[in-house]
């Protein structure tokens, strides 16, 4: 038995948990990890000068817990309850491979993580359309005023800039304004062509 995990990191309001979602269902033995179900609760996350709760960095989000979570599924992703019948169009040959997708905005400037990833794929956004849609959405607790730019936005160029450094790591970056349709083809293509690698 094989297994691939897949990072789907990036931008917040990017699109990542509706790729994973949608992947998930097109691909075979496919299952998904959410970052954000690995949040502190509001009373344990910082809260800075400006009365800005600090949900952008790695301190707000239990991370032991969250790799812990990835180990256990690598190790046994059959007792996961991954459903293992062939969902549309796959191909015969990637049965016996388990894929793993771990979504959220901080993956990869956690050390621990870093060992565990077959691919990184990172979604991007200009900063007026992340902030257009990120005023769309319902957060709990709800963003105040001046918090996108005064914290989330600055955490996510920081992080990203910390990532481009890195020269060691290899990571997919892939522009968010592109439609669904056109970024789930992509990587359910590249996907699919690392589970052919695997088999090899």
């Amino acid at each position: 038995m094989k297994v691939l995990v897949v990072g789907l990191g990036g931008v917040t309001n990017g699109g990542k948990t509706t790729l994973a979602e949608k992947l998930k269902n097109m691909l075979p033995n496919c299952d998904v990890i959410s970052q954000d179900d690995f949040f502190k609760p509001e009373s344990e996350v910082e809260t800075d000068d400006r009365g800005f709760k600090l949900y952008d960095v790695l301190d707000a989000l239990y991370m032991d817990e969250m790799v812990t979570s990835i180990r256990n599924w690598i190790k046994n992703p059959a007792s996961s309850g991954v459903v293992t019948e062939e969902p549309q169009n796959t191909c015969d040959n990637v049965n016996n491979v388990y894929i793993l997708i771990v979504e959220g905005f901080l993956l990869y400037n956690y050390e621990p993580l870093n060992e565990l990833w077959n691919r990184r794929y990172f979604l991007t956004l200009p900063y007026e359309e992340c902030k257009r849609r990120r005023s769309t959405r319902v957060y709990q607790p709800a963003d105040t005023p001046g918090y996108f730019d005064g914290h989330v936005w600055p955490m996510y160029l920081k992080y990203k800039s910390e990532l481009e450094e890195n020269a060691s790591m290899q990571v997919d970056y892939l522009d968010g304004t592109k439609s669904q349709e056109e970024l789930l083809s992509y990587l359910y293509k590249d996907i699919i062509q690392e589970l052919n690698n695997l088999r090899e």
